[in-house]
């Protein structure tokens, strides 16, 4: 573990390709890799952002954008700005418009590497590089071996992560190597990673979590990893019956998607051995089913957001009994306490907001001092979420201090939407909250204040027109005012236990 603490991000594959050479790396599609053969495909791919004769030759430090869905060619992307000295910028593959060109100009990229069917909706005047799937896509020019090495250090930044907070503007998380390999070496301990698993990597790498809690740690360990398209049921199924995947970490929301599958119940998944979840809220009866159907899986909870690598805290397998609704203990590089509005502890089974010292965490918001400044106030990383622990250190949480609704794992800020249903000129006021669903975990839903006459579905419309899909409004509900405190802010709690109850919804 030690080793694995002194790297860079590309230095974890480099360590792995020094000791399993000949050992399937990774599987995509049609493709596979042997440690050896990726970490020759990131030297590569290094040489090829960096040297100004393969045509793109950016300096160190430089941000590149990536616009992708789920390949392997993604992975090797991320691992080669990390070989180079440059600084990965993952977007959300969603992102269209106003929300893509916020991205791409707040972290200042220098570059964009898309995939080609996404790449006419980056805004003109950002170059772009096809990953793969057509003429001269760096996955091409991965056939030509080239030498590439750089001075690095470990205090340098690897990445921006985007992460939206209570703002309709998101903030890039700034991470180091450092940051980063502190996170995988809790993950490999806490989460129980081994060589001889067969994990398969289904949720967008774009995604902090599939990313950095899941695939490098893996790779760190040298195991064998499938990544596939999308977390398709009967894609998961094949793979786990087939004996190709033994370890699968989804949100909630694809934990229900294959509970529900018609073909759960009869297809043999007994070679399923890891399960992991988090991302949002699991559904205690959604994990006593799960639990039921197949009785010698092994559940993890991961708990944690993108400013701590992700992962501060795990709930074992053994650890379930009696606190189903608990995301654990800290993980060995996580210090956590919980905290009242003046930032004195409070006791056990009082909700407090969570805050974190660690090497995991960011350095702060790209171009957001004052922001930073906040989060990081008093020498503490402040979470803005509000939990309980007990007097054995296991860790509820109870609710969120900032106004985020987690929608299937994503997060969704309140204030954008708001600001989107307030062009409409017959919405008076807006408060946009988050509501229990069966699928999505929490459903984005705007309770509103009309001014005249309006319909639900004019309004979803007019919504859908200004967001990108995930963030559109599922529902719009209809009030006379909006519950207030004394100095004027709205109370979406208030709301929240309103209409959680689908019969006064």
């Amino acid at each position: 573990m030690d080793r694995l603490l002194s790297r860079t991000v590309d230095g974890v594959l480099r360590m792995s390709a020094q000791r399993v050479p000949d050992r399937t790396a990774v599987r995509y599609a049609d493709r596979s890799w042997t440690y050896a053969e990726l970490d020759e495909a990131v030297t590569t791919a290094a040489a090829v952002l960096r040297e100004a004769h393969h045509g793109i030759g950016l300096p160190q430090y430089a941000r590149v954008a990536a616009y992708g869905h789920n390949s392997d060619t993604y992975l090797i992307a991320f691992l080669a700005c990390a070989r180079a000295g440059l600084i990965h910028v993952p977007v959300n593959h969603h992102l269209t418009g106003d929300d893509l060109a916020y991205v791409l100009e707040q972290s200042d990229s220098s570059l964009v590497l898309a995939d080609p069917a996404l790449a006419d909706r980056v805004p003109a005047g950002i170059p772009v590089k096809a990953l793969r799937d057509a003429p001269g896509s760096l996955l091409d020019a991965l056939a030509e071996p080239e030498p590439y090495d750089t001075d690095r250090d470990a205090r340098d930044l690897a990445q921006l992560l985007y992460t939206s907070g209570t703002t309709a503007l998101p903030k890039g998380a700034m991470m180091t190597h450092r940051a980063f390999v502190h996170a995988y070496a809790s993950a490999i301990e806490a989460l129980d990673l081994h060589e001889d698993d067969r994990p398969v990597h289904a949720l967008p790498l774009y995604h902090s979590a599939q990313t950095h809690v899941f695939l490098l740690p893996y790779l760190a360990v040298g195991a064998e990893n499938t990544i596939v398209d999308g977390p398709d049921p009967a894609v998961l199924f094949d793979l786990i019956e087939g004996g190709r995947a033994d370890s699968l970490f989804a949100p909630p929301t694809v934990w229900i998607a294959l509970a529900n599958h018609p073909e759960f119940a009869d297809r043999d998944l007994s070679a399923l051995r890891k399960a992991y979840y988090g991302a949002s809220v699991m559904p205690v009866p959604v994990l006593e089913r799960l639990r039921a159907r197949l009785p010698g899986l092994a559940f993890r909870n991961c708990f944690g957001q993108s400013e701590i690598g992700p992962l501060a805290t795990v709930l074992g397998p053994d650890e379930h009994e009696g606190r189903m609704d608990s995301c654990g203990r800290p993980v060995r590089h996580v210090e956590a306490r919980l905290v009242d509005e003046r930032g004195a502890d409070v006791p056990d089974g009082t909700p407090g907001e969570i805050v974190y010292r660690s090497p995991q965490l960011c350095e702060g918001y790209w171009g957001k001092p004052e922001e930073t400044k906040e989060a990081f106030r008093g020498g503490w990383f402040h979470s803005g979420d509000l939990a309980v622990r007990d007097a054995e250190g296991y860790y509820t949480i109870v609710d969120r201090v900032k106004d985020v609704i987690n929608s299937g794992g994503v997060l969704v800020p309140s204030r954008q939407i708001e600001d989107a249903l307030y062009t409409h000129p017959a919405v008076a006021e807006a408060a946009v909250i988050g509501l229990p669903h069966e699928r999505w975990i929490e459903a984005v839903t705007a309770v509103v204040v009309p001014r005249g006459e309006v319909t639900e579905a004019e309004l979803l419309a007019h919504a859908r027109e200004k967001l990108a899909p995930f963030k559109a409004p599922k529902r719009i509900l209809f009030v006379d005012e909006l519950p207030r405190n004394a100095s004027g802010k709205i109370l979406k709690r208030e709301l929240r236990d309103r209409f959680a109850d689908p019969a006064t919804a």
